[in-house]
């Protein structure tokens, strides 16, 4: 025999009203007994009409946090866009359910399944991204930081990496520089296919190539030694690299700054130096570099907002991309003859 509403009270411990008012939302109730009365009509199986519907959809003012901690993650810079989203969740009373693990689906399809969260923000996403499939099948209110191979049926948000690339090779282009490097992030993260330094890479080797440059790439891993091979690599026998860009870390591009100075060369008079979607102060480095920098709370933000815009309504599908700027700190320079 079905469950009825006389049952729900019974093993709620209240009056049907309450329980009625709890179904339809005309009243408010107490915390505590609304979650009594949701136990008991889990408990019960109590088959949902459509107030019991009303229930199940109510707001928990919680967003999952989806940033799969791997073994490559670079900490401080993926931390930064996660407290960017908790600061961001805040604005409209909401709180946020970190997800860390490694399988990328498993916590998000269970936080989603049993509505403890309200919608996803999605970070560090990979071009091709589990969690995008799966927000995508589950239809959640949800928005990536990030841009997947693809975004078709999802919302997304992220710096124009792109045109920061190009940015970059212009003001390297326009200073007369014709041979080139880029110093990029370790072998690790391109082979798993993280979106934004692929994008980045792609982006200034076709540009490079448009404005006629001799283009060297590095990718050199987080130790010293790496970082001096590759810039050893990047330089030429003839050491005639004149502009570099540094895409990486902020461990990484300190120590190449310590190699260039060990080699004797110069910023910017012999070699003009441009930090790229770069989440730390590059105005403490010796020298300051240019640069045009990422900012978590500028994606983040948005990323908050548009989601919070699903749940109270309906978002289309989209893809923004915020422009790049670039804060000159004297670290670039014509080029010598």
């Amino acid at each position: 025999m079905a469950a009825t509403i006389n049952d729900v009270a019974r093993v709620a411990g209240v009056s049907i009203s309450t329980v009625s008012y709890a179904l339809s939302g005309k009243r408010p109730i107490g915390e505590k007994t609304r979650q009594r009365i949701e136990s008991a009509i889990l408990e019960l199986q109590y088959q949902p009409n459509a107030g019991a519907r009303a229930l199940a959809g109510r707001r928990t003012y919680i967003l999952a946090v989806t940033e799969p901690l791997r073994p490559d993650t670079y900490t401080p810079a993926h931390m930064a866009f996660v407290l960017a989203a908790a600061t961001a969740a805040r604005a409209y009373d909401y709180d946020v359910l970190l997800l860390t693990q490694d399988e990328a689906t498993g916590g998000l399809h269970r936080v989603t399944s049993s509505r403890l969260v309200d919608g996803v923000i999605v970070l560090d996403v990979l071009a091709e991204d589990e969690r995008a499939e799966l927000v995508r099948s589950l239809d959640v209110p949800a928005a990536l930081v990030g841009i997947p191979a693809d975004t078709d049926g999802l919302v997304c948000v992220d710096l124009d990496f792109e045109a920061a690339a190009r940015l970059a090779v212009d003001r390297l282009a326009d200073g007369g520089h014709r041979v080139v490097g880029l110093l990029g992030h370790p072998p690790s993260v391109y082979a798993r296919g993280s979106n934004f330094p692929l994008r980045f890479r792609e982006a200034f080797v076709t540009h490079a190539a448009e404005r006629d440059l001799e283009v060297r790439l590095g990718a050199p891993e987080r130790t010293i030694a790496g970082v001096r091979e590759a810039v050893a690599e990047i330089l030429g026998p003839d050491r005639d690299l004149t502009g570099l860009v540094m895409h990486c870390e902020d461990t990484i591009q300190m120590r190449t700054l310590d190699v260039l100075c060990a080699a004797g060369l110069r910023v910017p008079q012999d070699v003009s130096v441009i930090s790229a979607a770069s989440t730390f102060d590059t105005s403490t480095f010796a020298p300051p570099l240019d640069v045009i920098p990422l900012i978590p709370a500028e994606s983040c933000s948005r990323a908050v907002e548009l989601t919070i815009a699903q749940i109270t309504g309906t978002v289309e599908p989209r893809v923004e991309l915020i422009p790049p700027t670039y804060v000159d700190r004297g670290s670039t320079a014509p080029r010598r003859p």
